[in-house]
C-alpha cells in the first residue's frame, strides 16, 4: 500500500467538542458531498461524553446539511451513508491500553484526528508506544502544536517513534486558505511583481488579521493562549513565509515547505521588545451597537494572567533578499473592523519631479486581502483638475476563493496523502523558536500590557491602529 491509498477509517478525538461541530464535520461533509472522499470513508466519533451512534449519527446529519444542500444525487448519496456508517466510542484518554485497542478495532487505514487542547494532544502521544497503531495510521494534530519549542522537539521525537514524518499532519488551516496559497501564483508567474519582491523595492510588510469577534466561548482555551500564541505562531507566521520565501523548483511539498522552513531559520523577533513588539487587552466598549464587557471581566478569564487580545511583533527576515525590511505581524479580537490581509508597502521612487502635489509622496501599495479573497494596487495618477496634483487610485480584483472551506481543503490533504497544507517538524519548531523569546520578556513584565475599548482599532498611539492602514 502506498501513502495514498484511500483512508478507510477517520477517527476524531474530541468528536463532540467546538472544533469539530464548527470547522471539521462541515469541512468533511464538503468533500465526501463532492465526491472528494474516499468511498466508504467511516467517520468515527470519539470523546468522554457517554454518547451513543446514534447520538454522533445526529451530528453528523446536521453537520452535513449544507453540504447536502449543495450536493448531486451522487453526494447526497454519499452523506447519507457516511451519516448511517458513523459510530462513537466512548475513550478514556488516561486509559491508553484501552485508547489502543479501540484504535486496533478499527478498518485500516485509518487517521487518528486529535481535535485536542495541545497538552492534552502531547500527554495522549506520549501514552503511545511503538507498534500499538495498525500500519499506515495517519497521525493528525491541531494547533497550537505543543506550548514552546521545547514541548515541539518533544512532541516530535515521540511522533517519529510511532509514525514517519510523512504520515504526521500537523494542521495550521491558514495553508488551506486558497488566498494564502495564491500569494505563489501572484508572485511567481508575473514578471511586473517577482523582480521587485525585495528590499530594493519594498519598504514593509505587514501581515494583519484583526477581528470583531471576541472570545465566542473559547474563554477556557483563549486565556491559556492570548493572541500571540492563537494567530501570530502559528498562521501568520506561516503566512508570512509564504510571502517571503524564494522561488521554489516545483510546487510540490518538500520543495515548496523547504524554502518555508529556509525563511523561518531566517527569521527573528529584534531584542529590543519594548520597541519591537507591543501587547493589549480590550476593555469595555461597543461593537456594531451592543455592549461588550472588558476582556478581564469576561466568565471563564483569569484578569492577573494579562493574557493579551491583541499582539504586535516586528519579525527580520536576516538573508540577502529581505534584509532590513519589517515584516509586521499582528492580530486581536474584539476590534472595530475585521482586517485581514497583507500590506506591501513600496519604497517611493527614486527622483520625484519638482512640481507634482497632492499625493506624489504616498508609496504604493500591494494589498492581497485574505477575507474577502481580494487584490489592490494602491497607485498615483493624475487627478481630473490639475495633471500635476495626483491622487490615489486602485487597482482591484477579486482573487479565487476555493469551494472548500480552509479546513475543507486541510482535511482533502489528509484524505489524499497530501502533505503541501500541513507544517512540517522542524517549522512548527522554529516558529516557536521565533516567538520563545516574547513570551518569556512579556511572562517578566518587560513590555507593558496597553489596554484599547472594545470596538477601536487598538490602542490608539499604535501605528497599526490606524484605520487607514
Amino acid at each position: 500500500m502506498t501513502e495514498t491509498s484511500p483512508l478507510r477509517t477517520l477517527m476524531i478525538l474530541g468528536g463532540t467538542g467546538d472544533l469539530a461541530q464548527r470547522l471539521l464535520l462541515p469541512g468533511l461533509g464538503q468533500l465526501i458531498g463532492s465526491g472528494r472522499a474516499p468511498d466508504d470513508l467511516r467517520v468515527v466519533g470519539s470523546g468522554s461524553r457517554d454518547w451513543t451512534d446514534e447520538t454522533w449519527q445526529d451530528l453528523l446529519k446536521e453537520s452535513f446539511a449544507a453540504a447536502r444542500s449543495e450536493a448531486d444525487d451522487d453526494g447526497r448519496e454519499a452523506l447519507d451513508a457516511a451519516v448511517r456508517n458513523g459510530s462513537y466510542l466512548q475513550v478514556d484518554l488516561k486509559d491508553p491500553e484501552r485508547l489502543v485497542r479501540d484504535i486496533q478495532s478499527l478498518d485500516a487505514p485509518l487517521a487518528v484526528y486529535f481535535a485536542l487542547p495541545p497538552e492534552v494532544t502531547q500527554s495522549t502521544v506520549a501514552a503511545l508506544k511503538p507498534g500499538d497503531l495498525p500500519e499506515e495510521t495517519r497521525l493528525v494534530l491541531e494547533k497550537p502544536f505543543a506550548s514552546d519549542e521545547a514541548s515541539a522537539r518533544e512532541l516530535n521525537r515521540l511522533l517519529a517513534e510511532l509514525v514517519p514524518e510523512s504520515h504526521v499532519y500537523r494542521v495550521d488551516h491558514f495553508l488551506g486558505m486558497a488566498t494564502v496559497m495564491n500569494v505563489l501564483g501572484l508572485r511567481f508567474t508575473n514578471r511586473i511583481l517577482e523582480p521587485v519582491w525585495n528590499n530594493l523595492h519594498i519598504e514593509r510588510v505587514e501581515i494583519l488579521f484583526d477581528e470583531e469577534l471576541g472570545l465566542e466561548d473559547r474563554a477556557k482555551y483563549y486565556d491559556g493562549a492570548g493572541a500571540l500564541r492563537d494567530m501570530i505562531q502559528s498562521h501568520l507566521l506561516h503566512t508570512m513565509a509564504v510571502i517571503a520565501m524564494g522561488a521554489p523548483a516545483t510546487l510540490g511539498e518538500r520543495d515548496v515547505r523547504d524554502l518555508i522552513a529556509a525563511t523561518l531559520r531566517a527569521s527573528s523577533v529584534p531584542q529590543d521588545y519594548q520597541h519591537s513588539t507591543r501587547r493589549a487587552r480590550w476593555t469595555a466598549g461597543e461593537i456594531n451597537g451592543e455592549g461588550v464587557q472588558a476582556y478581564a471581566d469576561s466568565p471563564g478569564v483569569d484578569p492577573d494572567r494579562e493574557t493579551e487580545t491583541l499582539a504586535e511583533v516586528e519579525i527580520r527576515i536576516e538573508n540577502d533578499r529581505w534584509a532590513g525590511v519589517p515584516f509586521i505581524l499582528r492580530s486581536g479580537k474584539a476590534l472595530g473592523k475585521n482586517r485581514q490581509e497583507a500590506v506591501i508597502t513600496f519604497k517611493p521612487v527614486s527622483h520625484l519631479p519638482n512640481g507634482f502635489t497632492g499625493t506624489a509622496g504616498d508609496a504604493s501599495r500591494l494589498r492581497i486581502s485574505f477575507a474577502p479573497a481580494r487584490l489592490e494596487l494602491e497607485l498615483n495618477v493624475n487627478g481630473p483638475e490639475n495633471v500635476f496634483t495626483l491622487e490615489r487610485t486602485g487597482l482591484s480584483a477579486p482573487m479565487h476563493k476555493s469551494a472548500l472551506t480552509p479546513y475543507g481543503e486541510v482535511l482533502a490533504g489528509i484524505l489524499s496523502g497530501d502533505p503541501l497544507a500541513s507544517v512540517r517538524a522542524d517549522i512548527a519548531e522554529e516558529c516557536w523558536r521565533i516567538v520563545d523569546p516574547v513570551l518569556k520578556a512579556w511572562a517578566d513584565g518587560e513590555v507593558p500590557l496597553k489596554t484599547y475599548p472594545a470596538g477601536t482599532m487598538g490602542p490608539p498611539e499604535w501605528e497599526s491602529s490606524r484605520a487607514e492602514l
